[in-house]
């Protein structure tokens, strides 16, 4: 007898048309697709061309008309300030279609693009579904950005209107964003002619005359607004992801097979009915955020839970506890670096075991490998099942899940378990030939890719071809390397490019060298990812100062530091660099970062047959003993 999830992933590629056009019932429309899967441009896929809808009518005005009005919509949790607060679907329908109306009235029109640079609190996602009533094209930037980043995506996806907040909370601190706002559209070359700021108590921000206006001003008079129909290729937004140029690329999702393929993973993946407490531990500036803070759970008439907040200090290592317990939470789907931080300070769980968790049915991990001491520690203390699933901000969704709500397997602690239905996960060589079970090669997607990923980038045709299409024909390169056992569950090892993984976050080497680059005493650096129990990868920086400089080493390494958080933001995490007197390369001159990683990692390393001088390697590692990264010498072999 043919399993569910056996007969559902085969027909998703066998049928592509029938299992997604099934799946889009889930979804109304106020056009049906005229076809489900256009090839007609492959490799550049389509899904649901010809089809109409609004992705905010889905997500709330339809809960409101179907007897969901007095639901809690958002639970807004704040252990930072203590705050509190639940919104219903008629609540959110009200302040949804009167910013809009606030968006309109600053000119903001169908196809405009709006910046939104918000902290976790409601009114990010009341400004995304705003935007998505009005067929406006959001690009939501992570409130921890520096000017610099900020403005680069300013300048690429040129915004008709910026929506922020007056601050961030951090423990112990506030972040004003104002002044980041200011300096980044002062720096950039597009001109933004509106920003709509939202006044928090803990800190109010300066308005500049004839630009800015005040948020609750202007949803005092603000004309609410209808939903606006689009075609279900439009996109809904733009969410920028590193790229290893330092140049970031803005990752376009669409409106209709985003709706379907967000809707159809609620009941496939999380095993989610609508008013179920669902709960995305993460932030709305990350791909998580869009994907499953906002858009799933309110397409699926859930509760979405908006934390601010942090796993340990706010104040403890119980607050997740303590949020599941108070608002019946279902299912959590948090990083598993907010777990080392859990064990970290709570290692026997005394704190698990203070709180009523009755209502958790699932944790899910994402947003980089889940080591098994960290999913073993989860499974003991949580006493449900613990799922680790993979997938990128490319994707939007899980390329590999455990089906929950199809047919749950056995974990195997260290994979993801399987491809979910409508992904057709291969391992290759570099040759682009299959390998064994069990073999190590390039984790690749057989085209085309179900709906709801990236159909392009923002005006960057030629740049999507070239990232993912180019290097294996037929498949989307995911830049993951691993391998698929005997059982047909895959195992995701390692990145194949210089991007590392620091907490979930997808962050570029080469934006940092650019950054370190800019300093006068710095003639040339590198930048690695190193192993971090808490964070999975921090990143570490080697430079090679001018010649002539003789300034202490260590006030030039805090230099950098202050250089990098300012220009990139603390979200780098770059804490730490190590001056040397030169790189390991190879004859050709490309810096050999990967060896300096394993150095650094204490793993085992082949010589480089194309390194330029051997004796440099051991001077990598004086240089790592004497920072405390290199405590015993790898086997060289």
């Amino acid at each position: 007898m043919t399993s569910a999830y056996a007969s559902a992933h085969e027909r998703s590629l066998k049928d592509p048309d029938g299992y997604w056009g099934d799946a889009a019932r889930l979804i109304d429309w106020i056009k049906p697709a005229e076809k489900v899967l256009d090839d007609s441009n492959a490799p550049l896929y389509r899904w649901f061309t010809g089809g109409v809808l609004n992705t905010c009518y889905n997500a709330v005005d339809r809960h409101v008309a179907g007897g969901r009005a007095d639901q809690a919509a958002i639970i807004y949790d704040s252990p930072i300030t203590g705050a509190k607060r639940t919104i219903t679907y008629a609540g959110l329908l009200d302040q949804v279609s009167r910013f809009a109306g606030v968006l309109v009235g600053q000119g903001v029109e169908k196809g405009d693009r709006v910046i939104i640079y918000m902290p976790m609190i409601p009114e990010a996602l009341v400004a995304m579904l705003a935007c998505a009533r009005i067929g406006a094209v959001h690009s939501v930037v992570f409130g921890g950005f520096a000017p610099h980043e900020l403005a680069t995506r300013i300048d690429d996806a040129t915004p008709k209107a910026l929506v922020c907040a007056s601050c961030g909370l951090e423990p112990g601190r506030i972040v004003r964003y104002k002044p980041n706002i200011d300096a980044a559209i002062d720096a950039a070359t597009h001109k933004i002619s509106s920003v709509v700021v939202f006044q928090r108590e803990q800190e109010t921000a300066s308005l500049t005359a004839g630009r800015d206006v005040d948020w609750a001003a202007e949803m005092a008079v603000a004309e609410p607004q209808a939903c606006v129909p689009v075609a279900a290729t439009d996109p809904l937004y733009i969410l920028y992801t590193s790229g290893t140029t330092g140049q970031p690329k803005g990752v376009v999702r669409d409106n209709g097979g985003h709706a379907v393929a967000l809707r159809q993973t609620m009941t496939t993946l999380y095993d989610v009915q609508p008013g179920d407490v669902f709960w995305a531990a993460s932030d709305v500036g990350w791909v998580v955020g869009h994907s499953y803070i906002c858009y799933a759970p309110l397409l699926t008439g859930c509760t979405t839970v908006v934390f601010e907040g942090k796993p340990v200090g706010t104040p403890d290592a119980g607050t997740f506890w303590r949020v599941i317990e108070e608002h019946k939470v279902r299912v959590l789907f948090t990083a598993p670096t907010a777990f080392r931080a859990i064990r970290r300070e709570d290692p026997n769980g005394e704190l698990v075991r203070k709180y009523d968790r009755s209502s958790l049915k699932y944790l899910f991990l994402a947003g980089e490998r889940s080591d098994p001491e960290t999913l073993k520690w989860a499974e003991d203390q949580l006493k449900v099942p613990v799922i680790d699933h993979w997938w990128q901000t490319e994707t939007g969704w899980a390329i590999c899940g455990n089906p929950m709500g199809l047919e749950q397997f056995p974990v195997k602690h260290g994979s993801p378990t399987k491809a979910m239905p409508g992904w057709d996960v291969q391992v290759l060589d570099e040759g682009r030939h299959p390998v064994e079970p069990g073999q190590i090669g390039a984790l690749v997607c057989k085209l085309p890719l179900p709906p709801g990923t990236l159909p392009t980038l923002w005006n960057a045709e030629d740049r999507f071809r070239k990232s993912y299409l180019t290097e294996f024909p037929g498949y989307y390169q995911t830049g993951d390397a691993g391998f698929v056992d005997d059982d047909g569950y895959v195992y995701v090892m390692t990145r194949t490019d210089d991007v590392i993984n620091v907490a979930g976050h997808r962050l570029s080497t080469g934006a940092m060298e650019e950054v370190l680059a800019k300093h006068p005493d710095v003639a040339e650096c590198a930048v690695i990812g190193v192993a971090d129990d808490l964070k999975g990868q921090v990143p570490l920086g080697f430079v090679c100062l001018k010649v002539g400089v003789d300034r202490d080493s260590d006030q030039i390494v805090k230099e950098l530091v202050k250089l990098v958080r300012d220009e990139i933001g603390p979200v780098a995490a770059f804490k730490q660099a190590v001056v040397v007197k030169r790189l390991p390369k190879t004859r050709s001159g490309k810096i050999l970062r990967g060896t300096m990683q394993k150095i650094a990692d204490h793993q085992d390393y082949k010589m480089p047959a194309t390194i330029d001088d051997p004796d440099i390697l051991p001077e990598i590692e004086e240089a790592l003993e004497e920072i405390g990264l290199a405590g015993k010498r790898p086997e060289v072999v």
